[in-house]
């Protein structure tokens, strides 16, 4: 009972699976999705967007401040009431009186402003300008080697998918076998030529395979969701299928293997650096000069929205900064010892990098070894098996004997499959990091 529940729950498990929308995809279509679909892409841009929008803002080093203002007030203070009618152009004899100016009578005054605020000479910004171009190439780097690395995983996950679906074919192909052995041996047991035993064992077989047929289709289920998510789209209901079998990758490797120096991220890191020399250069030039213009343009009247008088002033401020505390000097030695620290990271990831090179390097040449030597076990395998099943029809082997030589055969094959999964994923890790 046992046994048949196991096989009816594999049977069940299949059907679910092949019962679902079956969505056939390539790797190319993949690609094209992904690049419009994959949230981490999208992350990548947003920050690639915000870094430009930043820089957007360093425009005010060159562009003028421009504020318009209307201000109504009600005042008896002598100074202001005097001022405002002077602004006013309303200031009599009468005016002038002691009396007048020390207790004023209460003064409305109605001013429009527009003010102008013009850079001239900032070198601090000019440099931090510099540092914020920096940072988006940085970012849009980054943004390029996020799309390779998000290809390599595609290709990873797209190869499990198929590796996902040759292990059910190759299961239910074993199965097929396994079922077409058991008859044999059924007819054999019912005609007195072999021990219960043999029937047993080979009932023993079609439940373990069953099992293993049911485990595989939740990979394929597994591997498909996979892609779903990286596609950002629903897996509900639906099941991908790859249009392309599982194939060994053939390629030449260099016999050593150099390090790119155009690979994004280290050209990342470098640049990173440069920004960093922008921001202590800026520091620095705090201590320099600053030149700016500024100018204004007022109406004044003692009644609201009427402007009978007005007046203007235009200016340049030389300003410099000659002692803020030590603030500035603490600030550029932060800097460099941020770059000391930065230039130290790079030099570390870029050893990383080799030594990672140097040991996917070899990762591909093993993998490409055991990709040889599983499939010669298969062969040999497969030829061990068929010649027991001869020597069994003709009464000359055991049943347990044909039924290991299948176990063992479907097991190789398994294994060079798998094997030949291991090689192109690292092939592809090898051709990521070169």
């Amino acid at each position: 009972m046992r046994k048949l529940l196991i096989t009816a729950f594999a049977m069940f498990s299949i059907t679910v699976l092949w019962a679902q929308e079956t969505v056939q995809v390539s790797r190319q279509d993949l690609e094209e999705k992904i690049e419009r679909n994959n949230l981490q892409l999208k992350i990548a841009s947003a920050e690639v967007n915000s870094a430009e929008a930043d820089l957007l803002m360093s425009r005010a080093m060159h562009l003028p401040n421009i504020k318009a203002s209307y201000i109504g007030i009600s005042t008896n203070n002598p100074l202001m009431a005097f001022g405002s009618k002077l602004n006013q152009e309303r200031v009599t004899m009468e005016d002038f009186n002691p009396a007048n100016l020390n207790n004023p009578k209460n003064i409305f005054n109605f001013a429009t402003k527009l003010e102008v605020q013009q850079p001239i000479y900032n070198k601090d910004v000019v440099y931090l300008k510099k540092a914020g171009e920096v940072k988006v190439e940085v970012l849009k780097l980054k943004q390029e080697r996020t799309r390779e690395y998000l290809k390599f995983e595609l290709n990873k996950a797209y190869m499990q998918l198929q590796m996902a679906y040759k292990n059910v074919e190759v299961l239910e192909g074993a199965r097929a076998t396994v079922l077409a052995n058991k008859k044999v041996i059924d007819n054999y047991f019912k005609n007195g030529m072999i021990q219960k035993s043999d029937v047993l064992d080979m009932n023993v077989r079609v439940a373990e395979i069953d099992s293993q047929i049911r485990f595989a289709s939740s990979n394929v289920q597994n591997a498909s969701d996979y892609l779903f998510y990286l596609l950002d789209e629903s897996p509900e209901n639906k099941v991908m299928k790859p249009s392309e079998t599982l194939q060994c990758q053939e390629d030449l490797l260099t016999l050593d293997p150099v390090l790119s120096t155009e690979r994004k991220d280290l050209q990342a890191f470098r640049k990173s650096l440069e920004s960093y020399d922008y921001l202590v250069k800026s520091s620095e030039a705090k201590f320099l000069p600053r030149l700016n213009a500024f100018g204004s343009f007022e109406l004044y009247d003692n009644k609201p929205y009427q402007f009978n008088a007005n007046g203007y002033f235009v200016g340049l401020e030389l300003s410099w900064n000659i002692f803020d505390g030590m603030k500035t000097k603490s600030e550029i030695a932060k800097y460099k010892a941020d770059l000391a620290k930065s230039e130290t990271e790079v030099a570390q990831y870029q050893k990383q990098s080799i030594l990672e090179l140097t040991k996917a390097y070899r990762q591909v040449t093993d993998a490409d070894h055991k990709v040889k030597l599983s499939k010669q076990a298969w062969e040999q395998t497969a030829e061990a098996y068929r010649i027991r099943k001869n020597r069994y029809a003709q009464g000359l082997e055991k049943a347990s004997d044909v039924l290991n030589a299948e176990t063992l055969m479907s097991k190789k094959e398994l294994e060079y499959h798998q094997s030949v999964l291991e090689y192109n994923t690292a092939l592809d890790y090898y051709k990521f990091l070169k």
